[in-house]
């Protein structure tokens, strides 16, 4: 029977990543002013989180198979309560962009061993259609924290100066430590201590027979991701600079597409279940969901219609991440999982590391902007397409 609690407390650690870059979206210029920083190099306030967090992913996807999930993870929730702090205590320099960035980088390790190594725990601890239910729970956490991320970020501005937001993140670390204690034990990481001998040939066997499918389902995950973030880093700008709208209307402004596309999470998550056909259905539909409304974007730029866009495509993209997650982890055995899923890891965080260091370009020509984000939907059209080609029986989710 699933345990409840247990799936709560591996769903706070997606809320944990979300919040290191959601909850500063709003609040961008009031952290640029602290840290006295030009606008130029705002986008690096979140891709010194994400950039450290997408190199190490891989090597803590490793390491968890070599030396267990539940160690690795909670590895990675001190080294974020440590990154949190420098960062909340920066403020209190005269010059605490260095400290600040330094914390930052800090975060983004421990970022590492969150929803990556969630994803493969749950692959590990459940299996067949609770795996499928958990899993698309995992998406759901990440949306929920999307959605609230924005407002808790602005909200705490209001009354708080920006520093004060990094204290959420060591408690939410306390929190969930203290639920791993009480709800998983260290016998069960050392059940998947491999030979490197044995465990890279089986990697090897595994990317041999399955990369054909591996590849683009990743690629697909960045891209959606990269296109999320980098549109959200937009809309920070677009409605406070010409709109004029800050704080808390402007985090509630958010949840509008967050909210889709976790709704979309929660209806695509509780449907899949363990048919692969419909699966690939909701994949299908939710590229297309991506791409025609970031197509109109070219022709129409009000504020209205960029959030409707936005909302559209948001719920496209919740119907893609729950089936990624299942065929992915489902795809290769436990031995392998935490490398396989981390590698997946890596490919989105590098899409959110990258969204806002391209917006931040692309922002200077509102036209040409939206015709790239068109261009980088039509590239998940393509990859559906190569992936309806090559599929085989061979890839078959949920199954290990």
């Amino acid at each position: 029977m699933m345990n409840k609690k247990l799936v709560g407390i591996i769903g706070l650690l997606p809320i944990l990543m979300v919040l290191g870059n959601s909850m500063l979206i709003p609040i961008l210029p009031s952290i640029e002013k602290g840290l006295q920083i030009d606008e130029r190099w705002s986008g690096w306030i979140l891709s010194s989180f994400t950039i450290p967090a997408a190199v190490c992913i891989p090597f803590i996807g490793f390491l968890s198979d070599r030396f267990g999930r539940n160690r690795l993870i909670k590895y990675s929730l001190w080294i974020i309560f440590v990154g949190s702090i420098l960062c909340a205590v920066s403020a209190w320099l005269e010059s605490p962009a260095f400290l600040f960035m330094g914390g930052r980088g800090l975060q983004g390790v421990g970022a590492a061993g969150t929803t990556p190594l969630a994803i493969a725990l749950a692959g590990d601890l459940f299996s067949g259609e609770e795996r499928s239910k958990v899993l698309g729970a995992l998406e759901v956490f990440n949306g929920i924290g999307k959605v609230l991320a924005p407002i808790i970020g602005a909200g705490l501005t209001i009354f708080l100066s920006w520093n004060n937001a990094f204290w959420i993140f060591p408690l939410l670390c306390l929190v969930i430590l203290s639920g791993l204690e009480k709800n998983t034990s260290m016998a069960h990481d050392e059940e998947g201590i491999l030979g490197v001998r044995k465990y890279v040939g089986d990697l090897a066997a595994v990317f041999a027979s399955k990369w054909s499918l591996l590849l683009p389902l990743f690629m697909i995950g960045g891209i959606g991701l990269f296109l999320l973030f980098g549109i959200l880093f937009f809309l920070s700008y677009h409605i406070e600079n010409t709109f004029h709208i800050d704080g808390f209307f402007k985090g509630f402004s958010f949840m509008f597409p967050l909210g889709a596309m976790t709704i979309s999470s929660i209806w695509s998550s509780k449907r899949l279940k363990m048919d692969e056909e419909r699966g690939w259905y909701y994949i299908k539909w939710g590229i297309g969901l991506m791409t025609v409304p970031l197509g109109a974007l070219v022709f129409f730029h009000s504020l209205g219609s960029l959030l409707f866009c936005m909302t559209v495509c948001f719920g496209g993209l919740g119907l893609i991440l729950p089936v990624l997650n299942t065929f992915i982890t489902g795809s290769v055995d436990e031995g392998e999982r935490g490398f396989v899923v981390s590698l997946y890891g890596a490919v989105r965080f590098l899409g959110v590391a990258l969204g806002p260091i391209a917006y931040s370009v692309w922002k200077e020509d509102i036209l040409a902007m939206y015709g790239l984000t068109f261009m980088f939907s039509v590239c998940n059209v393509l990859l559906y397409l190569l992936i309806m080609k090559r599929r085989s029986r061979v890839f078959r989710p949920g199954i290990n």
